[in-house]
């Protein structure tokens, strides 16, 4: 058999319709992880759906975990194993979805069942995360068959229950089962590509970390006319502390919160790169964020401060009076580079050293940024496969503008990261009315259907080069 029966055959398996009724028996389960009476459908969804699933495409080992942080949403480990000289790839996806706010879907929609109305799929799950890692299970399958039973690589997958409501307890899972879920690549499919028209190939994420200020500073407001100009306002001040750190048009002031200089393969690889102009989204403000960036440098390759809420006062009703209190949450997104462990430290100075002493500052748990060099040979590898299969370069973003839980797979078992999204940014993902493109859904099958077809034929020369280099390195270093 041939790549391009591969890439027929799960065509085939699209137009015919069952890779439909697969997604539908799966859009069907009610996996919304924020409630917790659906522990038992979370479960149901990997032992009773997935795990035939996996058997049928030949995972001999498959197991359901517990949950070391969050009891409701379990994990489940598969592995299918062909030989200790191949390369072993690890995939990685969630079966839990956002609740589905039934009542606020179109009329004649819901979100447990799939609605087709031209290209658009309609159903909770569909784009985030159902569709997704279905597409690739059936990628998988076509290649098996393809190779008479046979993929000329190992594989293991990891799917959690707990993505929508921040992963809890993944990073404890990875190291504690780092050994099983090793692995020479991480291929994962979430988030959206850069657009429906253009395969796009993500490297890691932008980390994030919250932070609050607040001005606490009597008790009561006070008559603006009689205390005005002798009573600190906590508005105008914590305008000001902000202000500081970042300016009006959106470049960050403190140097703390700055990345370093953007390294030359991340600028080339972003340099062709269009942000905005698909339908239904908002017109990308040219002059705003750091300057001398182009829109995609400054949203994947740099550090942007986002002030999400500002309060002070009565803002639905004002009063003549000069408020008590003010309260403001920003967020850093950030790149690899960033010292942002730091954070409370370079903020709580910039604060005392510029007269605003009286701003308290809490700084919230944060994500670390992970980015795979754009010239690792994994990369090139999988870029030439997408344009073999679709005729199309594909997009490459160093890294995903929002956040992922990369760092697990990165960081802790120690990984290169391939994300490959089949979703696009107009696909209403955590919204009513989420759906999937059908155009977008067969283009995917035949990207990922390639991309594994490659991986059995030429992924192991890949894998031995970087084996050696690992090795030179190694020895190099002793």
């Amino acid at each position: 058999m041939t790549r391009n029966f591969a890439i027929e055959y799960v065509v085939d398996h699209f137009n015919s319709g069952a890779f439909l009724q697969d997604l539908q028996r799966r859009i069907d389960l009610r996996t919304e992880s924020q409630k917790p009476e659906a522990a038992d459908i979370l479960s149901s969804y990997l032992e009773d759906e997935l795990i035939p699933a996996l058997q049928k495409l030949g995972f001999t080992s498959h197991a359901v975990h517990p949950n070391p942080a969050a009891p409701t949403c379990p994990f489940l480990v598969a592995a299918r194993y062909e030989g200790e000289q191949l390369p072993t790839v690890l995939l990685y996806g969630h079966g839990d979805v956002v609740n589905g706010y039934d009542e606020q879907w179109r009329s004649g929609l819901s979100p447990w069942k799939i609605s087709v109305e031209g290209d658009r799929w309609y159903g909770r799950g569909t784009a985030d995360n159902k569709g997704q890692h279905s597409i690739n299970l059936a990628a998988l399958a076509a290649v098996i068959e393809a190779r008479s039973g046979k993929l000329g690589f190992n594989i293991k997958l990891l799917l959690e229950t707990g993505e929508e409501i921040g992963s809890p307890g993944l990073h404890a899972f990875c190291t504690q089962h780092k050994t099983a879920l090793s692995a020479d690549l991480l291929i994962a499919s979430d988030g959206p590509r850069i657009s429906a028209a253009n395969p796009t190939i993500f490297l890691g994420s932008r980390g994030l970390i919250n932070f609050k200020l607040n001005l606490d500073l009597r008790t009561g407001a006070h008559h603006s006319g009689n205390w005005g100009g002798v009573l600190r306002n906590p508005g105008v001040a914590l305008a000001a502390a902000i202000s500081s750190m970042v300016s009006a048009s959106g470049k960050i002031l403190l140097e703390g919160l700055r990345p370093p200089a953007m390294d030359e393969a991340v600028r080339q690889a972003l340099s062709e790169v269009h942000v905005g102009g698909n339908p239904g989204e908002p017109e990308v403000d040219a002059d705003y964020g750091e300057p001398g960036l182009t829109p995609a440098q400054r949203l994947f390759g740099w550090n942007t401060l986002e002030v999400l809420a500002f309060r002070t006062g009565n803002a639905e009703k004002p009063v003549s009076a000069i408020p008590a209190h003010a309260s403001a949450t920003l967020q850093l997104r950030f790149v690899v580079g960033t010292v942002w462990q730091q954070l409370y430290e370079v903020i709580r100075k910039h604060l005392d050293d510029n007269d605003f002493p009286f701003v308290s500052l809490e700084v919230e748990e944060g994500r670390p940024a992970t980015r795979l060099a754009p010239d690792d040979s994994w990369v090139g590898w999988a870029m030439r496969s997408i344009e073999s299969s679709v005729g199309k370069k594909p997009v490459l973003l160093p890294n995903l503008g929002g956040t992922c839980p990369n760092d697990a797979f990165e960081t802790i078992i120690g990984m290169p990261t391939l994300w490959v999204p089949h979703s696009y940014p107009g696909c209403s993902q955590h919204a009513p009315d989420e759906h999937m493109l059908a155009s977008v859904t067969r283009e995917a099958l035949q990207i990922m259907a390639g991309l594994f077809w490659d991986l059995g034929e030429n992924g192991h020369t890949v894998y031995e080069e970087k084996r050696k280099l690992a090795m030179t390195n190694e020895l190099a270093q002793s």
